[in-house]
């Protein structure tokens, strides 16, 4: 597989072309596949045998993580030697979210209850995939500076998220840089997004038991009024938290789930409350369990409620390298111009291709997908999440650009 207008030497003056039609419209339906058949964390068997066999078709040697999901496939060099050339490495997560898919008139909707690729990782897999079909033609043709790793992620959506384990199988070994993209319904396709430093933050996750006597509603003075005190901890944990940092590093707990009682004339003897812990600052992250744990403790004796606290560590922030910003910047104007590349602002959203870049530098980039034109405000992990589809060539051509300019020993 090649691309229409290549030089004989790779480099800038011999960036990929447009991307044949016939590839593109077979990226289109293989997105659009994956779309209807969502698989959650640690359970994309179908997503990794689909992406599996499409490789060896391209005659690549892909090889399943030891988890069953998930593969590493390398390009050029020899496949599956950590002591051979460096690498570049490209990497997609594979797994979706367990919210339904409403989008009702779409002909491509999920076909699994209550799974959706709410968020974007089915074109994050087929940009990966589809640049890895285009890196093997160059390779043939002896095009390819040096060698290039797909990595294709499972359990991103979870926490402490999949890319540790994937890590631990080697992934990492003999890369020096590590790429990314993930879509962004506020960048029109065709665009990019670009930051130095910071691009997402911290992620934890804080799950909270609430235990007393239980008694009548009639006579909560003599127990503990257990609903009342999962308010309290909902609504003042907080902001308490926010009073013991630094306002600048944005610690912020939110809650997703609170649940407790049966009657309404019964306290209960139980609750219980799950949330999110995000932060800004890597500093300040690292202080965030015992910051948090000590409000919501402090809280609950306040209102005579024994607490149970399960702090599980998530993902530190996404920090952006500077050359590899620079040389995602350098591969996306070589391909689009100036105009196709704009700023973006750190998000409070986490994302486990942190760990990648705690081992070697790398950036990831916020793909554009919202179609140009559109005003309407769209968010991820929403049940009716689409993309445009043209970012799926953008992203091809972002990254066989960016393997074509990276000479880094």
């Amino acid at each position: 597989m090649s691309l229409e207008s290549e030089a004989d030497v790779p480099g800038e003056a011999a960036l990929p072309g447009t991307l044949p039609e016939a590839l593109r419209a077979e990226l289109i339906a293989f997105r659009r596949d994956l779309h209807m058949h969502p698989e959650l964390a640690n359970q994309e068997f179908r997503t990794t045998a689909a992406i599996k066999a499409r490789l060896e078709r391209a005659g690549l040697e892909p090889r399943v993580l030891p988890g069953g999901t998930g593969l590493l496939c390398d390009i050029g060099g020899v496949p599956g030697r950590p002591d051979g050339p460096t690498r570049l490495a490209l990497r997609a997560d594979i797994d979706a979210l367990p919210i339904p898919d409403v989008k009702n008139a779409c002909a491509y909707r999920s076909t699994v209850p209550d799974r959706a690729h709410a968020c974007g990782h089915d074109v994050h897999t087929t940009v990966v995939l589809g640049t890895g079909l285009v890196l093997a033609g160059l390779a043939e043709r002896g095009l390819l500076p040096r060698p290039v790793r797909l990595i294709f992620q499972p359990a991103e959506e979870v926490l402490p998220g999949g890319a540790d384990d994937v890590i631990a199988a080697g992934a990492l070994e003999g890369v020096h840089r590590i790429l990314a993209v993930h879509c962004d319904p506020r960048v029109d396709a065709g665009r990019i997004g670009l930051r130095e430093g910071p691009i997402t933050s911290a992620c934890d996750r804080v799950e909270i038991a609430l235990d007393g006597p239980g008694g009548h509603t009639a006579r909560p003075h003599l127990t503990t009024d257990l609903v009342t005190a999962a308010a309290r901890v909902a609504t003042d944990a907080p902001a308490l938290i926010a009073r013991r940092v630094d306002s600048r590093s944005g610690l912020s707990l939110t809650w997703g789930r609170i649940e407790s009682g049966h009657a309404a004339n019964v306290i209960p003897q139980h609750a219980e409350l799950s949330g999110t812990v995000r932060c800004l600052a890597l500093d300040t992250w690292r202080q965030a369990p015992d910051v948090v744990v000590a409000a919501i403790d402090e809280i609950a004796n306040l209102h005579r409620a024994k607490s149970e606290i399960t702090y599980v560590r998530g993902v530190p922030p996404v920090v952006n390298e500077v050359t590899s910003v620079e040389l995602l910047q350098t591969a996306m104007v070589a391909r689009r111009g100036t105009d196709s590349v704009e700023s973006t602002e750190q998000s409070l959203g986490g994302e486990d291709f942190s760990w990648y870049l705690e081992r070697v530098p790398g950036a990831m980039a916020r793909l554009g997908v919202r179609p140009p034109g559109e005003r309407a405000v769209r968010d991820l992990h929403q049940g009716d999440f689409d993309v445009d589809e043209h970012a799926i060539t953008v992203g091809v051509e972002l990254f066989t650009a960016a393997a074509l300019i990276d000479t880094a020993p």
